[in-house]
């Protein structure tokens, strides 16, 4: 049987593996490596110094997965991931089973933390349906919004209450009037500029862990267009960008 090591490897800063990633890693006979272009080179430049930092031993090899691109959602959200899961999944079928011999030990070195708004395990459930004999195992790393709350310095919920993490789409209806402190991923749209500011803060930041991070905090009403002026010059100038943030409903 295959075996995958699914590793979260943090936010951008490898001083944030974990002991236990770190072990995995060191354990891993073949390391798939994604490749989603040029534009996004850094990242894939940041997986290979991991290795280099932290694998003890030479020998293992590394392979490089072509992540095919998303479709536009349109009205069909779901149908478009799912399409795209899918083929995803039979890319990594395929390669795992010409790439892994049995009984060898696979990586997937994930971006962030694998459990957090992130399909690595979703699509591992498709490949395991496909009759490919496999298993696997997962290794929790640092989340962009654990490196947010720490940069700003701040707890991510007011006492006593909870915390949603949701996504630009969903933030796109509004700020939900059942909640203190929203955390927000995967906002390409910066959704918080179509939300009513009154009231909220917002604690920004991307890059976050890198070289690069940029953090930006305050009310909402007097960062809305600075914030969006920012990421669009970080983005022109990177081809890239990855950024998390906090809004805060000011206490009354």
């Amino acid at each position: 049987m295959r075996n995958i090591l699914i590793i979260g490897i943090g936010s951008g800063n490898p001083d944030h593996m974990t002991v236990e990633a770190i072990e995995a890693l060191n354990r891993a006979d073949v390391l798939f490596i994604p490749d989603k272009g040029e534009e996004k080179a850094a990242l894939r430049s940041l997986r290979e110094s991991i290795c280099t930092r932290f694998i003890r031993q030479p020998g293992y090899r590394t392979v490089p997965v072509a992540i095919p691109k998303r479709a536009e959602a349109g009205a069909d959200y779901r149908g478009v991931v799912d399409d795209w899961h899918e083929r995803i999944a039979a890319s990594y079928c395929s390669l795992f089973e010409t790439e892994l011999a049995e009984g060898e030990n696979g990586a997937l070195m994930v971006w962030g933390d694998p459990a957090l708004y992130d399909s690595t395990l979703r699509i591992m459930e498709r490949v395991a349906a496909s009759g490919l004999a496999l298993d696997w195992q997962v290794y929790p790393g640092i989340s962009s919004v654990q490196v947010l709350a720490a940069r700003h310095r701040i707890p991510l919920n007011s006492i006593g209450g909870p915390i949603l993490v949701t996504t630009g789409r969903r933030l796109a209806a509004g700020f939900p009037a059942d909640q203190d402190s929203v955390v927000v991923m995967l906002d390409g749209e910066q959704s918080f500029g179509a939300v009513d500011p009154e009231g909220l803060d917002i604690y920004w930041g991307a890059y976050l862990g890198t070289p690069d991070e940029i953090l930006l905090a305050g009310p909402l009403a007097a960062l809305s267009a600075e914030i969006t002026r920012v990421r669009a010059e970080a983005r022109a100038r990177h081809g890239w960008i990855m950024d998390t943030y906090l809004l805060r409903r000011r206490p009354a």
